[in-house]
């Protein structure tokens, strides 16, 4: 076998730079594989957009299927994104026999069991490497590097998009919308960035990574999210005068019970590795029983990074071909029979530490109010600051908390938040804090 014959559908970004890549490291890839990967067709809905490479008209499609039915194509590589027609190509390529790449995260999130279990049916592989943290390892470093470890936490910086808006209101002091504005401008965020400043694409990403790490099938309504859209200048630059910096984490947390899984701006100190991660980068830690803390920091997206992962999964899988061999790995790290639908803790059970902002009416007795609220829930303040007035007649109060319940400290603001001196609604951030992550 001197060959193997790959097919691509999508020929966007992404896929681009994965021919771009098998165009000019050929050689190298010949050199590691002792054999040639070679890009047989290729199908877009456009095959006549100027891409900057070129490309043998002859292997240019306007139709899935030609990729999909070429008995020759042994590895049918989907970028073309979304839900559908992409879970309808794959299951399709997947029934011909066809190992699978993609960098699909929102379709492995929604319809990963189904594929997943067409693929052990059929006796074939799925590498999924671009699917998280664009260029980083984090997929195969699960499956393969950390095998050995009962994995204790993850905490993820997993969008670019919202890491650098959030870099930018914390080093320039910028507002919300004049970051989204300059991001879009930048090539940073989509023309509707929904996905990316509400979290759900990094929740995307997240039920990936716990299928990884616990075994787990999680349905993305299980997965707390919440985004940035919220953060306003004034918490970021109070959280700056306490010693943290606010990041959009996916937070996973397992102790034997329940598994914590959730997606929320968080207050990081600033000390900490993954608070000075900047820019559109993505990090992600993992801490686990053998191995203890480990850091993965890189591009998080990108034509090049994330066809650098596609093409490392294609290059695992043309060496599982050569051998004749498939599920060498399993796909979702567990073999299928210790799979299960993961129990995830619901978000006003978990317990955490929390800054909130109070916007108040100026007037003696008002603290004590709160506080009294608080205390009645058990949730006791570390500090409490008050500042200057920001609007007419009306102060904000600064507080941190100790550790406390969800639950409780929702129930203490839907009382706080209908007394009369509340002039704006309670604004709460969690904290977490390295302790937290066995450093």
């Amino acid at each position: 076998m001197d060959r193997i014959n790959v097919g691509l559908i999508g020929f966007g970004t992404v896929g681009t730079g994965l021919v771009r890549i098998l165009q000019e490291k050929a050689k190298l890839l010949e050199e590691r594989l002792g054999f040639s990967i070679v890009l047989k067709r290729i199908a877009d809905l456009d095959v006549t957009k100027d891409r900057g490479i070129k490309v043998n008209p002859a292997i240019l499609s306007t139709k899935a299927s030609d990729v999909i039915e070429d008995p020759e194509i042994a590895i049918v590589v989907e970028l073309i994104g979304g839900l559908e027609p992409a879970r309808a190509f794959i299951l399709k390529a997947i029934g011909k026999g066809k190992h699978i790449v993609t960098a699909n995260k929102a379709l492995l999130a929604v319809h990963g069991p189904e594929i997943f279990k067409a693929a052990d049916e059929n006796g074939v592989d799925i590498g999924f490497e671009g699917s998280v943290g664009g260029g980083i390892p984090i997929i195969r470093s699960l499956k393969e590097g950390l095998v050995a470890n009962k994995i204790k936490v993850i905490f993820g910086i997993l969008n670019g998009t919202s890491n650098y808006i959030l870099s930018e209101m914390t080093h320039q002091g910028l507002k919300f919308q004049e970051v989204l504005k300059k991001a879009q401008e930048m090539g940073y965020a989509e023309a509707d960035p929904t996905l990316d400043i509400e979290g759900i694409d990094t929740a995307h990403k997240l039920s990936i990574l716990l299928s990884l790490a616990y075994g787990v099938q999680v349905r993305m309504e299980d997965i707390y999210t919440e985004g940035i859209s919220a953060v306003a200048p004034m918490d970021v630059e109070y959280a700056k005068e306490l010693g943290y910096h606010i990041k959009l984490l996916a937070i996973a947390k397992s102790d034997g019970g329940p598994i914590e899984a959730r997606v929320h701006p968080t207050l990081l100190p600033a000390d900490h590795l993954l608070s000075t991660v900047s820019g559109p980068f993505n990090a992600i830690f993992v801490k686990g029983d053998a191995v203890g803390s480990t850091l993965f920091y890189g591009a998080g997206a990108g034509m090049m990074p994330t066809a650098s992962a596609v093409v490392s999964d294609l290059v695992d899988l043309c060496r599982n071909i050569r051998l004749g061999v498939s599920r060498r790995v399993p796909l979702l790290s567990y073999q299928p029979a210790h799979l299960r639908e993961g129990e995830i803790k619901n978000i006003h059970d978990i317990t955490s530490t929390y800054y909130l902002r109070f916007t108040v009416v100026d007037r003696p007795g008002v603290l004590s109010r709160i506080s009294g609220i608080l205390g009645d829930l058990d949730i006791s303040i570390a500090s409490v600051i008050q500042k200057g007035r920001r609007i007419e007649k009306a102060v904000t109060i600064y507080m941190v908390t100790h550790e406390a319940r969800e639950k409780n400290m929702q129930k203490a603001l839907q009382v706080i938040d209908r007394l009369p001196a509340i002039v704006d609604k309670t604004v709460l951030l969690r904290i977490e804090d390295p302790s937290d992550f066995g450093e």
